[in-house]
């Protein structure tokens, strides 16, 4: 390297920096930047590109040293700060030039403020390292976890990078109060978007993409995001219809302000191919009109036979300053996927419970290869616009619109009939289209009445859903497959004109239109912060089902039956409120305490008997502590919850394929959680979930079955005060990344996890429950432009998800099991420029 560097850049998200500024520098204009972590050298290179300012330093003062980098908008200064965290050096500043220098033995570090102000970072960037200090998913507005009463956890870029998952509930897998991958992939980790199994607290919850609710099956693709976060509770405020446990936001990328390049090429198991790249850049010369792109394409197999993914998928984006107070960005995205990656459930007897023929193997395909295609395509178009009116009135508007059509030809196991060898097999042919018009406006702002603080919020949102869809079973034959010699032989019959074939199906056609506004208030008064908010809901459905088969005595004769018919809307209104307090200490402590409700319309959903069940209306105490440690960037979180919920919903024993309201369910527990950048070189994420959710008011019964004949037995019980199925009482996770020391293998690290989930229980009234499991992730990367200069830019990484192999289920019933996803092995090879 020469003894100074120039050059010019910049990027999305800002952090505390220590370091010491030179009193004699004054505040530079606020600026982006985008620094990679890496070697110093490197890092001060492109800050001098994106500054526009001249760094000097001898070679031998920065030889070894590297950088934690910075992203985010910040004033030079600042983000030089943060690049020297740790390294020992501080800089001065004469004219356009700095000179770096080693910092004297005596001076104490700290972070960088500019005007008194610690930078902030940017709510809906990709955060620095494991942790995230703003966000606008709790509030809608830029706020600090620490002044926000409720739990909230982010999964920043840089978590997602070193753990590799390929779809949300993957990412989640750590994150404080999430269950993931329940049920929704069925072991194979598909990204199967919003229909993935998740729970929040014990209840299922909803996506959000840009802050509007998502069903896009495509919503689960990581490599379009910049961040997730996690807001535990209830949302309905500001999101309208979520449940009690929580909901899940997403930022999709969206053009820079410094120029971004970046393409990957990578590699696994099962057969794994994969392409993408990332491209932003500035269209004119002033860089007001912004341009990115970005691009995957994969082909696998999975742990099981016959069962394959594939995607390719395009994301560009465009934001155009239109002056200093005005923004717009269009974002648009086509994804498809001919081959989805989901398998069949597996016979409990032969998974969980003992087969006198062994264990059924991961990899046996339950099903029939000439009948299995899965697949679906994705289309959207997003707009944001903002507008500063004045430092009082602000305003922002998200507009989008989204396609979605899946195609499935599959086999499902009969569970009525199986034995110890053979599996009967059910042979369905499913098309689903959805189409969603979301909107969300709000006016926002700061004033301040004598010494209170307020941040206002006043919007309204809208979301207009139309669900369709048509199946058919074929009942021609009965087809089946011995669960230890699969031999596949059945051609279904899906032919309505056919003169041989039997069919059943149903065409089922739903729309809803809901519409809601809301109000916030964030009150501020020296280090207390107080928030309040309420919201009104309307909500109009319809729904209509045609169901139709073939007459078996007169061939090529369609039976047409018109058994639920709700063609006038159907309205369904509801307010929301919440309130909370939280208190910042001087020395980084701050409790809290809210209470929040949540409203969630049954859309779809009848009994046997055809009749709309009442909508989910829930309420939460929630009590909390965090702690920021001063001047280092470790986060920590504690949170304890009651949560009520009226009108729970679960499976209709007696009646297949409907529902049944199970009347109250209650939901309490705690998370600790912490997210922590102990060093430049070594970055922690931990957290521990306990989670107890029962009946608590119910008229249901029903009967204990026994584990290995499956055959109930005994009189029927009450469901009141039986836990919840599905849900785990305890769950606890580890991840860890380090870099090693220049002096062993330069620009190498490596990273470990844990994650162990409790058991949970199969039915309504505890017959018999799942097996705990703990399972253990790894990950190596190496950069090796740190030791080979002119390979600058290039990484290489591989991330290992179940190391040990362990054969696991994630859920059972009464009859069927979900498989956990066996050793999975994902590496890449990265190249910025």
């Amino acid at each position: 390297m020469t003894s100074s560097a120039l050059a010019s850049v910049a990027g999305t998200s800002g952090a505390f920096a220590q370091t010491v500024v030179s009193s004699t520098m004054t505040a530079d204009q606020s600026k982006s930047f985008s620094v990679p972590p890496g070697s110093l050298a490197k890092a001060l290179t492109s800050f001098g590109a994106q500054s526009g300012k001249q760094v000097s330093v001898e070679t031998s003062v920065i030889q070894g040293l590297s950088s934690a980098g910075v992203t985010g908008r910040m004033s030079a200064q600042q983000a030089l700060g943060q690049l020297l965290a740790g390294t020992g050096l501080t800089y001065r500043l004469s004219g356009n030039v700095v000179t770096l220098v080693k910092a004297s033995a005596n001076i104490t570090l700290g972070p960088v403020r500019v005007g008194g102000t610690v930078t902030r970072q940017d709510p809906t960037g990709p955060g620095v390292g494991y942790v995230a200090e703003n966000t606008m998913a709790g509030t809608k507005t830029d706020t600090p976890l620490m002044e926000i009463p409720n739990s909230i956890s982010v999964i920043t870029k840089q978590q997602m990078v070193d753990q590799q998952p390929q779809s949300v509930a993957q990412a989640l897998r750590y994150s404080p109060g999430i269950m993931s991958e329940s049920e929704g992939t069925y072991g194979n980790g598909s990204p199967k978007g919003a229909d993935t199994g998740i729970m929040q607290r014990g209840f299922s919850t909803s996506q959000f993409v840009d802050g509007l609710m998502t069903n896009s099956t495509s919503a689960g693709e990581t490599a379009f995001l910049e961040r997730i976060e996690v807001v535990n509770g209830p949302a309905s405020v500001m999101y309208g219809q979520t449940t009690p446990g929580g909901m899940i936001g997403m930022s999709l990328k969206k053009p820079t302000d410094t120029p971004l390049h970046q393409v990957s090429l990578g590699f696994g198991n099962w057969g794994r191919y994969e392409a993408t790249f990332d491209i932003s850049d500035k269209v004119t010369k002033s860089g007001n009109i912004r341009y990115r792109i970005a691009g995957i394409g994969v082909t696998q197999g999975t742990q099981t036979n016959y069962v394959d993914y594939h995607r390719v998928g395009v994301l560009p984006s465009l934001t155009w300053d239109i002056d200093n107070k005005t923004s717009l960005t269009l974002t648009g995205m086509y994804m498809y996927t001919p081959g989805e990656g989901t398998a069949s459930q597996y016979p409990r007897i032969g998974t969980l419970s003992p087969n006198p023929n062994g264990q059924i193997s991961r990899s046996t395909f339950l099903g029939e290869p000439s009948w299995n295609n899965n697949g679906n395509k994705d289309a959207m178009f997003e707009y944001q616009f903002k507008h500063k009116f004045n430092k009082y009135i602000n305003f922002s508007q998200v507009f989008r619109w989204e396609n979605s059509n899946w195609n499935q030809q599959d086999t499902y196991l009969k569970t009525g009939t199986l034995t110890d060898t053979t599996a009967p097999l059910q042979p369905m042919d499913y098309h689903t289209n959805t189409n969603t018009v979301g909107m969300d406006a709000r006016f926002f702002g700061k004033f301040n009445t004598w010494s209170l603080n307020h941040t206002w919020v006043v919007g309204s949102d809208f979301r207009q859903y139309n669900y369709n869809s048509q199946y058919s079973y074929d009942y021609t034959s009965n087809p089946s497959v011995n669960l230890y010699r699969p031999n596949y032989s059945y051609s279904p019959c899906f032919t309505w004109n056919h003169a041989g074939c039997q069919l059943t199906g149903a065409v089922y056609n739903s729309s809803y239109f809901q519409e809601g506004i809301y109000f916030q208030d964030q009150i501020k008064w020296k280090r207390l912060s107080i928030l309040l908010g309420g919201r009104q809901d309307w909500v109009n459905m319809k729904y209509k089902a045609d169901s139709t088969s073939t007459n078996e005595n007169t061939e090529n004769v369609k039976v047409s039956q018109d058994y639920l018919s709700t063609d006038k809307p159907q309205p369904q209104s509801a307010f929301t409120w919440r309130a909370g307090l939280i208190y910042n200490f001087n020395f980084g402590l701050a409790p809290y305490f809210s209470y929040s409700t949540s409203f969630v319309p049954q859309i779809g959903s009848t009994n046997y008997q055809g009749h709309p069940f009442s909508p989910l209306t829930g309420k939460q105490l929630e009590a909390g502590l965090k702690y920021k440690v001063p001047n280092k960037d470790i986060l920590l979180t504690a949170a304890a919850f009651h949560i009520d919920e009226d009108h729970y919903l679960i499976s209709d024993l007696e009646h297949t394929n409907y529902s049944t309201d199970a009347g109250r369910v209650k939901s309490q527990g705690f998370e600790i959680a912490a997210n922590a950048n102990i060093t430049n070189d070594l970055k922690i994420i931990a957290s521990y979930s306990y989670t107890d959710i029962r009946y608590a008011k119910s008229n249901l019964t029903a009967k204990r079955y026994n584990p290995i004949t499956s055959e109930s037995y005994g009189n029927a019980l009450s469901q009141e005060g039986m836990t919840v199925p599905y849900v785990p009482r305890n769950m606890f996770s580890f991840f860890s990344d380090y870099m090693l020391p220049n002096n062993f293998i330069k620009g190498l690290g490596v990273n470990f996890g844990a994650r162990y989930t409790g058991f949970t229980y199969t039915d309504n009234v505890e017959s018999f429950k799942t097996r705990p499991y703990i399972l253990f992730d790894a990950g190596v990367h190496y950069d090796f432009g740190q030791e080979i200069p002119f390979l600058k830019g290039l990484t290489a990484q591989v991330a290992m998800s179940n190391l040990a192999n362990t054969y696991y289920e994630t859920r059972c019933s009464k009859t069927v099991c979900y498989l956990g996803q066996g050793r999975r092995i994902y590496g890449n090879l990265t190249y910025n420029w």
